[in-house]
């Protein structure tokens, strides 16, 4: 699967979504949003929902976290392997709130791409940007940490750690930005500035409305 421009929803394990019932209406009003606006929303449900969600909805399923773990007697992990055959389209990796060392995150990358699933890896500096561009994964996304669920947008609040980390991917990945984005001016000035995408969470999850505010930062990425 390719994406090109998605907005990512990550629910974290915020209370707001995590009942089942939650879940579902979340990821439905946001299939909703990506089929009216024509816009590519990929969701990170819970993960004792995910097979639930990949089976309800048709837009794309990512894991909010795998582990460089095999196959077989490893309780307790969760596994790229395991994760595609419950629906997933691929995973978010070393979010600020999960980090995992360099090793594990090069083998995940690639483990990703021979099931040829999306990685998408989190990185909190630039200089982290051009370690982890090196192992070409399918999205780097930049997410300052002080700012994340801040209500403050990276867009606004450090346009230049954006820019910084497009020029360390050098191409590699696609960049896109996190971290404290809340309304559609915070995606318009990433998507100016370069940003391939948007990560959101609280900016979402804690809104009054989910279609409202899912359609609100859609409409910045068209």
């Amino acid at each position: 699967m390719k994406l090109n421009q998605p907005l990512i929803i990550n629910f974290k394990n915020y209370a707001e979504a995590s009942s089942l019932e939650k879940t579902l209406e979340l990821a439905a009003a946001a299939q909703d949003v990506a089929r009216k606006l024509g816009v590519e929303i990929v969701l990170a449900p819970p993960q004792p929902a995910l097979a639930l969600v990949c089976r309800e909805v048709k837009i794309p399923v990512v894991c909010q976290h795998i582990d460089d773990a095999q196959e077989g007697s490893t309780t307790g992990f969760f596994v790229p392997e395991i994760a595609k055959s419950f629906g997933a389209s691929g995973s978010l990796i070393n979010h600020s709130e999960h980090r995992i060392d360099t090793d594990s995150i090069a083998n995940l990358v690639k483990r990703l791409r021979s099931l040829q699933m999306i990685s998408i890896v989190c990185a909190r500096t630039p200089d982290e940007v051009a370690k982890i561009s090196t192992m070409e994964p399918d999205f780097i996304a930049i997410e300052p940490p002080e700012l994340i669920g801040s209500g403050k947008a990276v867009s606004k609040e450090n346009p230049a750690i954006i820019r910084d980390s497009i020029k360390a991917a050098g191409g590699r990945s696609k960049v896109i930005c996190g971290a404290g984005i809340t309304d559609k001016i915070d995606v318009v000035k990433a998507a100016e500035i370069g940003s391939r995408g948007i990560l959101v969470a609280s900016g979402i999850i804690k809104a009054r409305s989910w279609p409202d505010k899912i359609a609100e930062l859609a409409q910045g990425l068209k």
